[in-house]
């Protein structure tokens, strides 16, 4: 959720089970009050608040530390996510996710668990094995500050590269829980709208795979087949480990907890 989803919270709130994890977003036309605030919301609705550090958008160390005891006062510093954030060119001393935590500041707050980015399609701006050095580097950092790790991956249609990719990951010596993001229903065109922005891949092959069409661009679509899809992948093959789903709430909180229910009953 964004620091402007507190209303979609509490039209939720009813529907999500009490300690589940919700993500509070650090985008740039929010401030530091916002973000708090909205963190402080998941806190006070019975949930786990999980707020990003954008690391390119962190001007300053001191701005880090503002942001940290301002969520420490809250509650909300447990979990949180460190992500390397939009910008080009990073704001201040901090390029990407790894130098967020290899600060160290994060265990002096109260950080218990540290969220970090996986790509199993890669990243337009970033070289794959970049990305393989950065995650082995922050699963490494972790350890050393005795902070549990979960890697939240991007988004996708296409649990084949998904599957290849957590095998990667193990193959490395990678244990710590995977979650991979999973779109929660919303229209076709505004699915397809993020995946030009992140990068995924969508073509139709692939999101008939998923359950839509190209040529139908007015409907709804669901995780449904992708998320069972990825069930039998992973139960056939242990070597996968700890793996999840991270709910991207594209058309809304309330229409992603509902379909939650639905799915969660009809299991």
């Amino acid at each position: 959720m964004t620091g402007k989803d507190v209303p979609g919270l509490l039209e939720a709130q009813h529907l999500i089970p009490q300690g589940t994890r919700i993500n509070v977003t650090f985008l740039g036309n929010e401030d530091l009050e916002m973000r708090v605030a909205a963190a402080k919301a998941v806190k006070d609705a019975g949930f786990t608040p999980v707020p990003h550090i954008s690391a390119r958008r962190i001007a300053s160390p001191a701005m880090l530390e503002e942001f940290l005891a301002a969520l420490r006062e809250v509650g909300a510093t447990d979990h949180v996510f460190s992500v390397g954030g939009d910008p080009e060119t990073p704001m201040g001393p901090y390029g990407s996710s790894l130098d967020v935590i290899q600060s160290g500041r994060l265990p002096e707050f109260g950080a218990k668990e540290v969220s970090i980015a996986g790509y199993p399609e890669g990243h337009p701006d970033i070289a794959d094995d970049v990305l393989w050095e950065h995650l082995e580097a922050k699963s490494t950092a972790l350890k050393e500050q005795g902070l549990e790790a979960v890697i939240l991956t991007q988004f996708g249609f296409d649990t084949d590269p998904v599957v290849n990719w957590i095998r990667e990951v193990r193959s490395r010596g990678i244990d710590a829980p995977i979650r991979v993001g999973t779109p929660g229903p919303a229209g076709i065109k505004r699915l397809l709208g993020f995946a030009r922005r992140f990068g995924i891949g969508a073509n139709a092959m692939i999101v008939k795979k998923y359950g839509f069409s190209l040529t139908n661009l007015m409907g709804t679509a669901g995780p449904d087949r992708f998320v069972n899809d990825l069930g039998t992948l992973v139960e056939a093959d242990s070597s996968t480990g700890d793996v999840g789903i991270h709910l991207y709430t594209f058309g809304g909180l309330l229409a992603t907890a509902q379909w939650a229910q639905k799915f969660r009953e009809d299991a």
